[in-house]
């Protein structure tokens, strides 16, 4: 955060200490509290303006028929998006009956902390009233980590100078039908723009009441989703502390549940409520049933004390640190953003369970909560190599997902899965085909990630119960999507397909695609052959559930060796598909400001026409599968595609910043990792409103780890070759790895390894095989860190290169003339 006045630097705290109203949505995301099940944006107590009232529940959702213009066979034809769960969040205060309203009431004081060391979102605020009175009110937010389906809040009073009656009025609210007595919409009335990373507005009444009750200070509320058929209740306990006395009224409706506490506050006597609530949602069980089991929750709050939650959350949070934190020495700013993803990273996977991780966590509704392959390649690292068991149950989501992904398969007309795009429930929620479905690459994401979890961890056991379907639908997929052809030697082809870069669509021989379904082919036979051996139980009930034919091994790897990758002689690079360089060039570095990001400024078909990508798509290639190509290579394919690079999408810095930090581009990777590192910190993309970008923020991780820490896990073999920035003293992260907590430090003369527990780790060096044991540390010497290339890439190097037609490069902008300011000539 650039106000450091507003916003100072703590490497374990994010601290406002100024409120304003004028950018809500963004710190609305920014202090949101979640577990990956229950998420509460950081809307004020008050339950007054905001952005976005937001309560989100993973996986709780509404569907609707998607109506196409023009219809066809096998488009998606039912929508889904997140919706709001009731709003518990709303405790509203009157002293002498003038309401406490944030935007107009002088505050003497004004703080706010979200604490990465307990989890909780805490303010503490002085207002004086129109009457004089001096009123101190303290209220703190927890969701916990540790019974995921309870979020505790408190809200203390204290009238300083004076008496005087109050009024603490507590609420439960269904925000997503719009009741509620105050204006719902932005302050100002403000519209937000056209942006189709936005959730879905529903028009219809989305929550259907069923039982709602009121018994001494607990409060219920239960609905059935209107068209999904999902089903949510919410119980709320609440406690009063005072030695003021204090009139307790109650009300309730299908819609809000009010319990208003009439307090005659004596000068300088704390008043506080401490409200506890629990949330339940299901598929299939009914509305009382899930009232029944947020009652056991409370029950069990009650009996223990809310003290003993907060001392629980520490000890998971205290846990989940020693594991997970990564240190950059003697840069606290960086630090401070640094906890602030990781500790996101957590509030959106941690008790997610069986569920996906949605786009934007549970802090907000953008990407309508839907799950994409970003969980698999940007989140999935982070978890395998910090805390293996929630990757394990990320990856349960897709075996779950299996049934939905083979008829998908089916439906166009291939043998297999094939996973959604975009979904909640399984079913591909993706209405644009050309950059949802055509993403075929999914299900080698996902297959990758499996690899890179039994690889790290050894859990043969989860591949042998179902993680092996996986690996095999995906692996028979490809066989019927791609196909043969002979011209000269035998070739395996995939087409009509679209990569990660989503502005270049329904291509030729992607090369991300084509290298991934390599790996899924070769994967597969290869985790056949392991449960195989490790498990004939679990294999003869594989061939018999899947009907596998054992000759399947032969076929995929006889299609992984013939793959087409595509080359051109010409430019010395990996072409991004087969046709990318017959396109024309899109002069980025002369498109006005005001017309990025492409997506919404540009008609699709505009955009498709040129060499120019929303985010990396070889060069994530190049991470990925780092071993499938030469140095050289990796250098002369990032320095042509970097230029072409709009980074429109959060996914791409990161990828950029791993890249160029080991090919050498040491402050262009620096650079690419501060921009990823604050995207949402700084509101980079503009979009932060919607909700964190949790992605970009596992990507934070892998840059650190791969990129500065130069780690690579390539076919289960750990090694390292460190590029430190110069700037930074030192690097500190820990691992996972089996059954081994390693903590690894990299200065700018050597990288240390210090196992803190488990089994001893093999690794390299820079080709040097070292075995770390608990007890021994070992000291790498580091001759350097790598080559320095200076600047950044530039297309010039590539202008006098010919395509093969004959054709010289260049490049132009697509702007009409009466779109120009003058300072640019139209194509």
């Amino acid at each position: 955060m650039r106000d450091k006045d507003r916003f100072p630097v703590d490497p374990w705290r994010l601290t406002e200490r100024l409120y304003k109203e004028d950018d809500l949505g963004l710190t609305e995301t920014l202090f949101s509290v979640g577990n990956g099940y229950l998420g509460m944006r950081g809307n004020s107590s008050e339950g007054r303006h905001a952005f976005e009232h937001g309560t989100f529940v993973n996986g709780l959702h509404e569907t609707w028929p998607i109506h196409h213009a023009e219809r066809a066979y096998g488009f998606a034809e039912v929508g889904q998006t997140i919706i709001n769960a009731p709003d518990s969040k709303v405790i509203r205060l009157y002293v002498d009956d003038e309401p406490l309203v944030l935007d107009v009431a002088e505050l003497l004081e004004y703080e706010r902390t979200l604490d990465f060391a307990d989890g909780v979102l805490r303010r503490e605020l002085l207002w004086l009233t129109s009457a004089g009175k001096r009123v101190r009110v303290r209220s703190d937010r927890l969701v916990s980590f540790v019974e995921r389906h309870l979020a505790v809040m408190t809200f203390e009073v204290t009238v300083e100078n004076a008496d005087a009656p109050i009024v603490i009025s507590s609420q439960i609210v269904n925000r997503q039908d719009g009741q509620d007595e105050f204006d719902r919409t932005m302050p100002n009335g403000e519209t937000p723009a056209f942006d189709p990373r936005r959730s879905q507005a529903l028009a219809e009444r989305v929550l259907q009441p069923a039982d709602f009750w009121q018994r001494d200070d607990r409060s219920a509320l239960s609905y059935r989703v209107t068209s999904s058929r999902m089903t949510v209740a919410v119980v709320a306990d609440h406690i009063v502390e005072t030695d003021c006395e204090v009139v307790h009224r109650r009300s309730i409706a299908p819609d809000v549940a009010k319990n208003v506490f009439r307090v005659h506050a004596k000068a300088g006597h704390p008043v506080r409520i401490t409200k506890i609530v629990a949330y339940h949602t299901s598929r299939s069980a009914p509305p009382r049933e899930l009232i029944d089991r947020c009652q056991r929750v409370l029950d069990r709050v009650q009996a223990d004390g809310t003290a003993v939650q907060r001392v629980r959350q520490r000890e998971w949070l205290t846990a989940f640190w020693e594991r997970s934190d990564v240190r950059i020495l003697g840069k606290d700013e960086l630090q401070q953003a640094v906890r602030w993803n990781l500790f996101h990273l957590a509030q959106a996977a941690a008790r997610a369970d069986a569920s996906g991780v949605p786009a934007k966590g549970v802090t907000g509704s953008g990407y309508s909560g839907h799950y994409f392959w970003d969980t698999e390649v940007y989140i999935l690292p982070f978890l395998t190599y910090t805390s293996p068991l929630f990757a394990r149950n990320a990856l349960r989501m897709r075996e779950q997902m299996l049934p939905a992904a083979r008829a998908r398969a089916r439906q166009l007309n291939e043998g297999g899965a094939l996973f959604p795009w975009r979904t909640i429930n399984g079913e591909e929620a993706s209405a644009y085909y050309a950059a949802g479905t055509a993403q075929y690459h999914i299900n080698a994401d996902i297959t990758y990630a499996l690899a890179k979890y039994v690889r790290a961890t050894g859990d043969i056991d989860f591949l042998s119960r179902g993680g092996i379907d996986i690996t095999v639908e995906t692996a028979r997929l490809w066989t019927t999507l791609g196909f043969w052809r002979s011209n000269g030697g035998t070739a395996f082809h995939i087409h009509g397909v679209t990569g990660p870069d989503e502005y270049t669509t329904v291509v030729n021989d992607n090369l991300f695609t084509n290298v991934m379904a390599r790996f899924n082919l070769r994967y597969a036979a290869e985790a056949v052959r392991q449960v195989r051996d490790a498990s004939p139980i679990s294999y003869a009930r594989m061939v018999d559930r899947l009907q596998f034919d054992p000759a399947e091994m032969a076929e995929w790897e006889r299609a992984a060796d013939a793959m087409v990758i595509p080359y051109s002689d010409a430019f010395g690079i990996h072409p991004q598909d087969s046709h990318f360089l017959d396109r024309e060039v899109w002069d980025l570095a002369n498109t006005p400001p005001d017309k990025l990001p492409l997506l919404l400024n540009f008609h699709p078909l505009v955009i498709y026409r040129f060499q120019v990508l929303k985010q990396a798509d070889v060069v994530l290639a190049l991470f990925l599968l780092s071993g499938d190509f030469t140095d050289r290579g990796k250098r002369a394919d990032f320095d042509y595609y970097d230029p072409l690079t709009t980074g429109d999408s959060t996914l791409s810095a990161v990828v950029q910043s791993i890249i160029a930090a080991e090919i050498g581009y040491r402050d262009l990777a620096l650079e690419y990792f501060e921009h990823a590192l604050f995207v949402d910190l700084e509101n980079l993309h503009h979009n932060s409103n919607d909700g964190v970008h949790v992605a970009s923020s596992g990507g934070v991780w892998s840059a650190l780890a791969y990129g500065f820490g130069g780690m690579r896990d390539v076919g289960g073999r750990l090694t390292f070759d460190p590029r430190l920035p110069e700037s930074w003293p030192g690097l500190e992260f820990r691992l996972c790895w089996h059954s081994a907590r390693m903590l690894v430090t990299v200065t700018h003369d050597r990288i240390v390894f210090e196992v803190r527990s488990g089994d001893p780790v093999q690794l390299s060096v820079r080709g040097t095989p070292y075995t770390i044991a608990v007890g021994t540390p070992v000291s790498v010497t580091l001759n350097g860190q790598g080559p320095v290339l200076a600047g950044r890439p530039t297309l010039e190097k590539f202008s006098r290169s010919r395509r093969e037609d004959g054709s010289p490069m260049t490049a132009s902008i697509p702007i009409n003339e009466d779109q120009l300011d003058g300072t640019i000539a139209p194509t």
